[in-house]
């Protein structure tokens, strides 16, 4: 016997459709922010650091991101029916996000490796020489980063529309049994664990260099301490604030990895579309609240945003000061 199949009410539907059209729109606004503050730099021709580069990068795939997530929600709650198997379009939804959500790994671990080359002073001669040629070939290295993503979307891509065609051959004398929704299952999730293998190196990469950040601040707080009796120094406060980006980054991640991994029982196993509701309302915040950190730990974007509200609050002003002046009153 299948699992017996859990509904949720209109308006708990209401309710998830609501959080994730917030969340997309907060997750939008944040990264289009970002995008449009470097974009506007290319169209003055102000050259880009390596940083707002990688920011770039990072915004344009969130966009596609938040994008996916909004269609997935949608698609759950309107059209996927728990009582049926996952439809070949939820799949393929699934499946790009997947793909988007490593791309944007790969970008973070782009940040987190210029982060370790800007500020970690090495006193290792290869790591001294790995940490200027980042700094220097960063372009390259996130055009490394786009190729990997590419191979790894072809190969995720040709291993699950293959497996689909097998899947629907072998099940097609046995359709609408329990053993094809089965076979079925088995490889959604074998195309599930398939797609997340990808990120796997970029994940031990990221790790690395922001356990080498780490490191390096409590040797740097260690020396200041032993040299000045005080841990305060400028260098101190790019190490706090690249640590900040890439912890909260991780701890969004992992929240964000782990919400889907949960989210695939609640939906092949227990048929619990309330569970997978809360799991995307999950993954969707991550995102959203790692590009708001950016935001607020970069000198460029805080500046762009103080003066789009100055500009909004002097906008206001005027709009005020002319109704109330009595000589526009006809």
């Amino acid at each position: 016997m299948l699992t017996p199949v859990l509904t949720v009410s209109y308006e708990a539907k209401i309710a998830f459709l609501f959080l994730s059209t917030l969340e997309f729109a907060v997750g939008i606004l944040a990264n289009a922010f970002i995008v449009l503050v470097n974009f506007w730099d290319v169209i003055k021709r102000q050259p880009l650091s390596n940083c707002d580069l990688v920011l770039l990068c990072l915004s344009i795939t969130r966009l596609f991101l938040h994008g996916l997530l909004l269609l997935n929600a949608i698609h759950l709650a309107c059209f996927q029916q728990m009582k049926d198997p996952l439809s070949h379009n939820y799949q393929i939804i699934i499946m790009l996000w997947m793909i988007a959500n490593q791309v944007s790994l790969w970008f973070a671990t782009c940040l987190s490796l210029l982060y370790c080359s800007k500020v970690v002073r090495f006193s290792c001669a290869l790591l001294l020489q790995c940490s200027s040629w980042i700094s220097r070939k960063m372009p390259q290295v996130l055009l490394g980063a786009i190729f990997f993503s590419a191979i790894c979307t072809a190969l995720c891509f040709a291993d699950f529309f293959s497996r689909t065609c097998l899947t629907v051959t072998a099940a097609l004398p046995m359709n609408n049994t329990e053993l094809g929704l089965q076979i079925k299952k088995l490889h959604f999730f074998y195309a599930f664990l398939f797609c997340n293998v990808g990120s796997i190196p970029s994940f031990l990469c990221f790790l690395l260099s922001s356990g080498i950040l780490i490191v390096s601040l409590g040797n740097h707080m260690r020396t200041m301490k032993i040299q000045t009796g005080d841990s305060r120094d400028p260098s101190l406060e790019a190490h706090i604030k690249a640590l900040v980006s890439l912890v909260s980054f991780l701890c969004f991640y992992v929240v964000s990895f782990c919400a889907a991994v949960i989210s695939v029982p609640f939906l092949m196993l227990w048929h619990n579309k309330a569970g997978v509701m809360v799991c995307i309302v999950m993954m969707a915040a991550c995102p959203s609240g790692h590009a708001a950190i950016l935001i607020a730990g970069n000198t460029k974007l805080r500046r762009a945003v103080e003066a789009v509200l100055f500009w909004a609050q002097s906008s206001l002003k005027v709009r005020t000061d002319h109704k109330t002046d009595p000589r526009t009153i006809c």
